[in-house]
């Protein structure tokens, strides 16, 4: 299969979707790999080491998506894209349809197979394209948090972890998934005093278990959350429902209830974001403030650590990529369940239930494309 692999283009956005040592592997099973030429510099590989390991270095972004049978990226294609990608071309990518409807009419529009990392799934119903990531944002989350909780940056003016007879700052989490979990163990980590919220009871006691004793746990309800954000200095946002908009857990109305300088991190601004206020920021401008209140909404996190966040995504991307490749798309997901879970827009139509949600659209069984 030829296998292309475009620069990122979307704003501060510095991973790529592929590392050396994985077009090393695709090209010792006899595909073609094309690296736009300084695809990876931002990431800490250079054109030099994808030659090295056997892929081919291409000059522009469209001569990539004009050679290629499968795109594979790290963020959805944005708008300067659009063009670009052909019928029956697969788009091996996060794309989120559910948080952005032109995206979604974009590639319905193009006919390709849109397979999105964000919806493979694993046989224990974890997302596990999806982990990695999340545990770097989740870490994140509270790296950019407590920056943002200092004076000059408009926050409260609290050090997270306190010094010996000086209270630490006070962080609410939600949802105890992966975000919720990494985020919890580097704010503990740092001395912070953390209270997770989740409404599944096995996972609050499976995390009532693992953490530090400056961790609590708490069953997640809006009365909890009203009564929580009075006195919570870092809020994250961690909730995650598989491929559909995240539910606004804190409304507009409740920012009247929090500390002025009182800072929100959203890690779901993705899929829309679980704060009613957030909408998606840059690296480039990542904070706004509404009533006194501080958001952090950056969209792509993980961007701003390429070097971690693209090894990290390789070694979880890569067995699926191989398989694609291998078999080509249709072939791998009726053999494998768990990616034809991935697919999401296919042929110009819907496939995936939470898209169809989204955005009220019809719903096509996925089966009919895989015969």
């Amino acid at each position: 299969m030829i296998i292309g692999v475009p620069k990122e283009i979307k704003n501060n956005e510095n991973r790529i979707a592929l590392t050396p040592a994985g077009a090393m592997e695709l090209v010792n099973r006899g595909h073609t790999v094309y690296i736009q030429k300084g695809g990876g510099i931002n990431s800490g590989f250079d054109d030099k080491s994808y030659k090295e390991a056997g892929a081919k270095i291409l000059p522009t972004i469209e001569s990539v998506y004009k050679k290629a049978e499968m795109i594979i990226k790290v963020k959805e294609p944005i708008k300067k894209e659009y063009d670009l990608i052909r019928e029956d071309q697969l788009l091996f990518t996060y794309f989120h349809f559910a948080s952005y409807k032109p995206l979604t009419q974009a590639m319905i529009k193009s006919k390709s197979i849109c397979l999105a990392y964000e919806t493979v799934t694993a046989d224990d119903n974890s997302l596990p394209l999806l982990v990695p990531m999340s545990e770097v944002a989740g870490r994140m989350a509270i790296q950019q948090g407590a920056k943002y909780l200092e004076k000059p940056q408009k926050g409260i003016g609290i050090l997270l972890g306190g010094v010996p007879g000086v209270q630490p700052a006070k962080v609410l989490i939600l949802g105890g998934g992966v975000v919720g979990t990494q985020a919890a163990k580097m704010a503990a980590g740092l001395g912070a005093q953390v209270i997770i919220l989740d409404i599944n009871l096995q996972r609050l006691r499976y995390l009532e278990d693992i953490m530090p004793a400056n961790v609590n746990t708490m069953y997640s309800s809006e009365h909890t959350i009203r009564k929580l954000i009075k006195n919570h200095d870092l809020i994250v946002g961690a909730v995650l429902i598989p491929g559909a908009k995240a539910p606004n857990l804190i409304t507009k109305d409740m920012l009247k209830d929090m500390r002025p300088g009182t800072v929100i991190v959203d890690v779901a601004v993705d899929q829309g974001g679980c704060i009613e206020t957030c909408k998606p920021t840059t690296h480039e401008n990542p904070t706004y403030i509404v009533n006194d209140v501080v958001h952090y909404c950056v969209a792509n996190m993980p961007g701003a650590v390429p070097y971690t966040s693209t090894i990290a995504l390789t070694n979880a991307t890569l067995p699926y990529a191989i398989q694609l490749a291998n078999k080509g798309w249709k072939k791998a997901c009726r053999e494998n369940v768990h990616l034809k879970n991935g697919l999401n827009v296919l042929n110009g139509k819907v496939v995936h239930e939470g898209v169809a949600k989204a955005f009220k659209m019809k719903l096509v069984d996925v089966e009919k494309h895989l015969a």
